[in-house]
């Protein structure tokens, strides 16, 4: 009888799945990238300054200020602290998403990767087409006006 091997054959690695961010809708583009990551996929997100929010600008404007207020009595220092960048602010809507505080949740959001604008060295072939998410209507702002309405200091 020929002695089979008991080393188990790592998984070739596969390319990111690529996600442009671009006019699109915030939380659909969330909900699509979330379902990807469950399934054991890595995700790149680019151009999350440039993702949507719908809704009144003015509004959310006011709902992202009052956010950063909320702070602890005790230590406020500790938090809870919020996301003033647009990548940031993207991987937390991700993030209310998928069961980040369960095992499989962190496995989740360690494969994913949120850029504001294109990094160079992004050479990846498979894309996923979320055009069908595009914002639609007039009642939108982009996540990089919200970050600089809250001191975020980004390219303009």
């Amino acid at each position: 009888m020929a002695k089979q091997s008991t080393k188990t054959e790592a998984p070739t690695p596969r390319e990111p799945l690529l996600v442009d961010a671009n006019n699109t809708v915030a939380g659909r583009l969330a909900t699509i990238v979330a379902k990807q990551l469950l399934q054991g996929e890595h995700v790149v997100v680019i151009n999350a300054e440039k993702a949507v929010l719908s809704g009144d600008r003015s509004s959310l404007i006011l709902q992202y200020k009052e956010r950063l207020g909320l702070r602890t009595r005790t230590a406020p220092w500790k938090g809870p602290l919020h996301p003033r960048q647009p990548d940031r602010m993207l991987r937390r809507i991700i993030r209310g998403m998928v069961p980040w505080k369960k095992d499989r949740g962190r496995k989740a959001m360690k494969r994913l990767r949120v850029y504001t604008g294109t990094p160079d060295g992004l050479k990846t072939k498979r894309h996923l087409d979320v055009s069908e998410y595009e914002r639609t209507g007039r009642r939108t702002i982009y996540l990089g006006e919200i970050a600089r309405e809250l001191g975020w200091k980004g390219s303009a």
